[in-house]
């Protein structure tokens, strides 16, 4: 966890644990001694012998046992300190406290919080929602699903977003969330369950609407479709083995990639390193888009392997036989954006507009526009 910012709490946890081991042992200790008086008393009273003392003996082991339990039960602070911890970074994770360590792996040539689309923007926003869709479950077997984007605590903190995302995520007053990804849906649709392992992988994608209060980002990107409260998005959530996790990562990586490269947009992977990573990801890669007028690639999908991290919280398993015994294990989680629709829309508008202020509209999108070319950029309205 050093890798990851988190040695403060590391050196707090082993304190706390050894603590809890010293506790644990001592209420072991005591239950044993209340044991061995228990069978005494027993013995005794069968053979018709006084046992008072042995009796009184029992009563305040008892009492003991009770006071160390409450203890034990009581103190929290090293179960939520465990909560805060993020997943284990990757053995081919760079180490690094943020995006300035974050490694290359691969770039493509070139060839206000709240915005609303209207006229040939608005029909540009649903065309890549369904050229995405149909290209995951046509072409990369994906299965679409439609959900709430409303969700229960239990669930967030299944996929990590709770307790360490409290700030960034909107409550209603009911006490229900509002999504910050779809990942938040999809992952959990395996909540609890133990899946036979024929059935893996499992891949979902869906559509959807995404909150998020982007706490502690104040004055960055106020204005436009880069940084919003409120955006669409199109996800992929995979659910695999241990064994074949690694490889799930690159098909997803790829999938996001050739997104890209069917509309014709410039990009960039970037493997991140340990301190820039998402709380529950073990490796994860950045796919950044060029953006001609900040002269700068901008992040328009994140893939990440979260292992077993969130399959624990959930119960998630796949069971298989092995000399014709039963054994389950954790399930490996994945997901990746693919993409945002918003930071999406302005990219092609950078990237494909003309000297008269037209848009061209890449080839793979114009069944979906049913037009070439977006003729006023000014149908945006921030």
């Amino acid at each position: 966890m050093i890798s990851r910012g988190f040695d403060k709490q590391a050196e707090r946890i082993i304190g706390l644990d050894t603590k809890k081991r010293g506790e644990l042992s001592a209420l072991y200790s005591l239950r044993e001694q209340r044991n061995t008086v228990t069978r005494e008393v027993a013995l005794l009273k069968r053979d018709g012998v006084e046992c008072t003392s042995q009796i009184e003996a029992s009563k305040k082991l008892a009492e003991e046992i009770e006071a160390l339990e409450r203890r034990i039960k009581e103190d929290t602070e090293l179960s939520s300190l465990l909560e805060s911890l993020p997943n284990i970074p990757d053995s081919m994770v760079p180490v690094g406290s943020d995006e300035n360590s974050n490694v290359e792996a691969c770039c493509a040539a070139f060839r206000a919080r709240f915005s609303i689309l209207k006229g040939q923007l608005a029909g540009l926003e649903r065309a890549l929602a369904s050229f995405m869709l149909d290209m995951h479950t046509k072409e990369f077997g994906y299965t679409e699903i439609s959900h709430p984007i409303l969700v229960n605590e239990r669930t967030m903190y299944n996929v990590g977003q709770l307790p360490k995302f409290d700030d960034d995520s909107f409550r209603t007053t009911n006490n229900f969330r509002l999504i910050p990804t779809s990942e938040v849906a999809l992952t959990n649709l395996v909540s609890g369950a133990t899946v036979p392992h024929n059935s893996l992988p499992i891949r979902f994608t869906a559509y959807s609407q995404c909150f998020r209060a982007e706490a502690g980002s104040a004055g960055l990107d106020t204005r436009g479709v880069i940084r919003q409260h409120q955006f669409g998005k199109v996800e992929l959530v995979s659910i695999t083995t241990s064994g074949a996790s690694n490889a799930e990562l690159e098909r997803m990586t790829s999938i996001a990639e050739e997104v890209l490269k069917r509309l014709e947009l410039p990009y960039r992977v970037m493997l991140l390193c340990s301190g820039d990573m998402g709380f529950s990801a073990s490796i994860s890669y950045d796919i950044e888009v060029w953006m001609p007028a900040q002269n700068k690639y901008r992040e328009i999908s994140s893939c990440s392997n979260c292992k077993d991290f969130q399959s624990r919280r959930m119960g998630a398993k796949y069971f298989f036989f092995e000399n014709k015994k039963k054994h389950s294990e954790l399930v490996h989680t994945l997901n990746g954006s693919a993409l945002a629709i918003g930071r999406t829309i302005a990219a092609i508008m950078e990237n494909h507009q003309n000297e008269d202020g037209s848009i061209t509209i890449p080839d793979a999108l114009r069944k979906y526009t049913g037009t070439s070319k977006i003729m006023r950029a000014e149908d945006a309205l921030p």
